[in-house]
């Protein structure tokens, strides 16, 4: 289905991988995984078309479903139902036939016509396609009402969900034998979601390739599993599923360490051997060839696996300010006729830790962006005190400009520092060398992850706003971040779907959407984390 050969690829000039041959077959579920800039996103793009290899080619004899971290859509007016019915054809169709229903008792012509594309419409499902698409949007957390939208009123998390929707939808269509090629796919899902995914993707009866975190979901779902290894440049292929790999790479560990250590011991008592018959005229060619053999027992083993570097996370000192540094009031917005949420108050007191609790769509990220000068409220306003210094972080990374590199970022946050201090910063972050002047764009989203915190870390910020900052983080990258909202003494808001992250920050308020209620934290409260 899917055949990559000789495949290298790059990140300027980092070799992500090198001489590759991955084939994707009918009936494989493969989990991509590694750590955080490995090249997964690079491969999976690759292997979509939607980015060209360094050197090697890549044949695909069937569709394919590809689902970016970051998905776009070119028209922001078009309905979010019209988007998903598009991947069959069905919104043109429907669209067309709607325009003439008004026109049928004008002439036979018009009749005819309309008739053509009726049995058109049929042929590809009809109205039970339609009903079809909306249950994938249900299981995928999108109402009726939501589906009525425009791409453009939507949140980040819907109009991935949107995405992910229609992609399932014309897989469902094709009897579930195309391809998808899937990129942290519960990202913004809540729990039943999950769920509902997890059974399809393991049902799925084509090829399948996931990049998650989520490691639950590749027990589930996996059979295969191609590791990353980013300090060999090479994709290690293991034809079982998600525990067994667990075992046996732990396992080629514990071997591969047994084979250096006995090989490493064997060489040097032939090279001691060699260095006192080098004293010797009459036994130069003997110690010489005792040498060689020595060098050969060392080239013959396996590259020995160095431990994956991570990012060192720690959030900024905060700048000093007054006893409550943002307030905001009466704050409402709408999308047309559909209303998000309407009159709700936040105040942000000194070192406060605030969770923001609602289901998908209730306006959790709409408020956040108000609260950080993104948005404009339609009623109330918010009001900076003395000595704010925001801190926002974005879960989409929209706040990332993709023309500008890594160093023009951090620049930006901290005009004041130099770039030398700024390398130091982004050398904790794992960007060094080159890596800083790539532009945003082409970075993974682990990457970009890693960038926008970094920005964080040098902006003196008092306020931290954050929307799901554990996203698309490598497990030991995520522990990283939770240590560093623990320790973190400034005020944070806080919207996620991680339990863990609500754990770190030990919040002493929630604000629950769309009412607008602020209630004392309670551990309660956990359960509606995972819902959202």
């Amino acid at each position: 289905m899917i055949t990559a050969t000789g495949l290298e690829l790059r990140a300027g000039s980092r070799i992500l991988l090198s001489e590759a041959t991955l084939r994707v077959q009918p009936g494989d579920r493969i989990g991509l995984v590694g750590r955080n800039g490995a090249g997964k996103t690079t491969t999976l793009k690759v292997l979509a078309g939607e980015g060209m290899p360094y050197t090697g080619s890549v044949e695909r004899r069937s569709a394919v479903g590809y689902l970016p971290q970051d998905p776009r859509t070119g028209d922001l007016e078009v309905a979010a139902r019209d988007r998903v019915l598009s991947a069959r054809g069905l919104d043109t169709l429907l669209a067309e036939m709607k325009a003439l229903e008004g026109r049928l008792g004008d002439d036979e012509r018009t009749l005819r016509k309309y008739g053509a594309l009726e049995d058109q419409f049929a042929s590809l499902g009809g109205y039970a396609a339609e009903a079809e698409a909306a249950r994938i949007c249900a299981n995928l957390g999108l109402p009726d009402r939501v589906l009525g939208q425009t791409i453009g009123t939507l949140s980040g998390g819907q109009r991935r969900r949107i995405e992910l929707a229609r992609i399932l939808f014309r897989d469902a269509g094709e009897d579930g034998a195309g391809i998808l090629l899937l990129d942290e796919p519960t990202n913004h899902l809540d729990a039943d979601s999950i769920t509902w995914l997890r059974g399809y993707m393991a049902a799925h009866k084509g090829g399948l390739v996931v990049i998650s975190h989520d490691v639950s979901l590749l027990d589930a779902v996996v059979n295969k599993v191609w590791y990353l290894d980013a300090n060999r440049s090479v994709v290690d292929v293991y034809n079982v599923g998600w525990k067994k790999y667990l075992e046996q790479r732990e396992t080629d560990e514990r071997r591969r360490k047994r084979e250096r250590a006995n090989a490493e011991k064997k060489a040097g008592a032939l090279m001691a051997q060699a260095d006192k018959m080098r004293a010797k005229a009459t036994k130069t060619i003997a110690a010489q060839n005792m040498a060689r053999r020595a060098e050969k027992l060392l080239s013959g083993l396996e590259e020995e696996r160095v431990s994956d570097k991570v990012a060192k996370v720690r959030f900024p000192t905060p700048a000093p300010c007054g006893r409550t540094p943002l307030t905001a009031t009466a704050l409402s917005k709408s999308y047309g006729s559909l209303e998000i949420f309407t009159d709700v108050d936040v105040a942000v007191d000194r070192g406060s830790r605030v969770a923001i609790l609602g289901l998908n769509g209730a306006g959790k990220t709409t408020l956040l962006r108000m609260l950080g000068g993104l948005l404009q409220p339609d009623t109330g306003e918010v009001v900076a005190g003395h000595g704010l210094r925001i801190g926002y972080y974005a879960q989409e990374h929209e706040t990332l400009d993709v023309e500008r590199s890594v160093l023009d970022h951090m620049r930006s946050a901290a005009f004041e520092q130099t770039d030398t201090d700024l390398r130091k910063i982004l050398g904790a972050f794992l960007f060094s060398g080159d890596d800083v002047d790539k532009p945003a764009g082409v970075l993974s989203g682990g990457e970009k992850t890693r960038l926008a915190l970094a920005t964080l870390v040098c902006s003196g910020a008092n306020v931290l706003l954050l929307d799901e900052p554990t996203n698309n983080l490598d497990p030991v990258s995520r522990e990283q971040v939770l240590d560093a909202i623990a320790r973190y003494p400034g005020a944070i808001v806080l919207v996620t779907h991680d339990p863990g992250a609500v754990q770190a920050l030990k919040p002493d308020r929630a604000i629950l959407l769309p009412d607008g209620d602020e209630d004392a934290w309670s551990d309660d409260l956990l359960e509606l984390v995972e819902l959202a």
